[in-house]
């Protein structure tokens, strides 16, 4: 069973959105205020956020960028709010989508189910990553080398859980700036590279000559598990 954090100050809303949640088979979470959003994400870590924008102590912008800084856990969007600059503003904050409301419960449950299709827990997939002689729990923020107790930095987990969600595949530079450092950093290329030069100092066998963690020119990094 999913578990949902509803976002939304209108009581008649959230009642709502929980009876059509729970009625599909969702546990759902709620949060009237920002500062409660980010206590709950962080203390129930649901499966999947719905967060409106209008806040009575904030922007659901902020929500989404304090959410991004430690969960990739997709943000579903749903806001009054219908110019184009309100959706760009919410996706380049790291939402996953943008429902206007008012909305349809049929359309809403499609693209939850959309999103958590996407996301690492709703594929169910493994947290755990072996690279070489290293083995990472990404859920558990631990890390071994040849059985020996490895530690990486926050940052360094962010940016290997970006990598292990399109493993094989390329992630850009820009999607790891915007989902390690979050929004405010688009260009902070120095950064990148500084970290990714700290991971393959950790885990490559050679870090001179990178087997898993391999740069794309011009484009950004691959992660491949395989080695080859």
């Amino acid at each position: 069973m999913h578990q949902v954090l509803v976002v939304e100050d209108e009581p008649d809303i959230r009642h709502v959105l929980r009876v059509t949640l729970e009625a599909n088979g969702y546990r759902v979470i709620e949060a009237a205020t920002a500062a409660r959003a980010e206590i709950e994400a962080r203390s129930h870590k649901p499966d999947l956020l719905l967060v409106d924008l209008g806040l009575p102590d904030g922007d659901g912008l902020n929500v989404i960028r304090k959410v991004r800084e430690f969960s990739p856990v997709p943000v579903i969007v749903l806001s009054a709010r219908t110019l184009e600059q309100s959706k760009v503003e919410a996706l380049d904050a790291g939402a996953d989508d943008f429902v206007t409301k008012p909305f349809g419960a049929r359309e809403l449950l499609a693209r939850i189910r959309a999103a958590l299709r996407r996301s690492p827990r709703g594929e169910r997939l493994s947290t755990e990553l072996v690279i070489g002689q290293c083995r990472i729990d990404l859920a558990a923020r631990s890390a071994a080398r040849a059985g020996e107790e490895m530690r990486l930095t926050p940052l360094e987990y962010r940016v290997l859980e970006t990598l292990a969600r399109s493993a094989g595949l390329v992630v850009t530079h820009r999607q790891l700036l915007r989902e390690a450092w979050g929004p405010d950093r688009p260009e902070d290329s120095s950064s990148l590279r500084v970290c990714i030069k700290n991971l393959r100092d950790k885990l490559e066998p050679d870090p001179r000559r990178p087997r898993f963690i391999v740069t794309e020119a011009g484009l950004g990094y691959r992660l491949r598990l395989d080695g080859r």
